[in-house]
This record gives structure tokens, C-alpha cells and sequence, in this order.
């Protein structure tokens, strides 16, 4: 199981990328494998700022629907549309071309609550 040291985590499943006052985020290569073959991924929440937890979008597979989940509090400020037409590059690759959304930070001081990758191991049993 993939999980890069550089990125951070939540209970979630899903990563977070920093930098500078922005933080791009998917979801992890342990939550893919569970979802399986996901088909759909939907963002109606671009351009909204919402509190950490709260849900900006769903990712949908074969047999299951899953919400996602804000890990830090932001304005949404992109979505990326490749994986409107080729939703499989979050099965393929999580960590690059699957991310799902970048947002602007409300409050950078949130990054702190985030899990580190071993912390992330440890939810998974890995």
C-alpha cells in the first residue's frame, strides 16, 4: 500500500497535499482499493467555502457511493475535470493525476490535526 511520507492524512481516507495557504486533496490509495472500480466523481461545491468535515462531494464505484469529506476548512477553488471523463485515474493514481479538488485555507493552524503518514498506518493496520 502506497502512502507517501509527504502528504497528510485523515481518518477519512483522504490526502492532503500543503503548500503555502493552498492544499490539494484526494483520496488515499487504501481508500480506492476498498471503493473498487470507481465510475463517477461529483464536486457541486466549487467556488463555496465550507468548514473542515464538512461534505464538498461524492465519489461513486460499482457497488457503493461514498461522501468526501473537507479535511481543513476553505474556499474550493478548483476541481479537476479530467476525472469528470476519466474517473478511473483515482484507482490508477491517487497520489498524481486522481487528485480531486485544491482549496484555499481558512485557517492554516488546522494542518496541525492532521494525521502524518505513519499516524495514517496505524488507522489502516498497515
Amino acid at each position: 500500500m502506497n502512502i507517501p511520507q509527504e502528504l497528510k492524512y485523515t481518518k477519512d481516507h483522504e490526502w492532503v497535499k500543503v503548500e503555502g495557504d493552498t492544499a490539494i486533496i484526494g483520496v488515499t490509495d487504501f481508500a480506492q482499493g476498498e471503493l473498487g472500480d470507481i465510475v463517477y466523481v461529483e464536486v457541486e461545491t466549487l467556488d463555496e467555502t465550507l468548514e473542515k468535515e464538512e461534505v464538498f462531494g461524492t465519489v461513486e464505484a460499482v457497488k457503493t457511493v461514498s461522501d468526501l469529506y473537507m479535511p481543513l476548512s476553505g474556499e474550493i477553488i478548483e476541481f479537476n475535470d479530467s476525472l469528470e471523463d476519466e474517473p478511473e485515474k483515482v484507482n490508477n493514481d491517487p497520489y498524481g493525476e486522481g487528485w480531486m479538488i485544491k482549496i484555499k485555507l481558512s485557517d492554516t493552524s488546522e494542518v496541525e490535526d492532521l494525521l502524518s503518514a505513519d499516524e495514517y498506518k496505524e488507522v489502516v493496520g498497515s
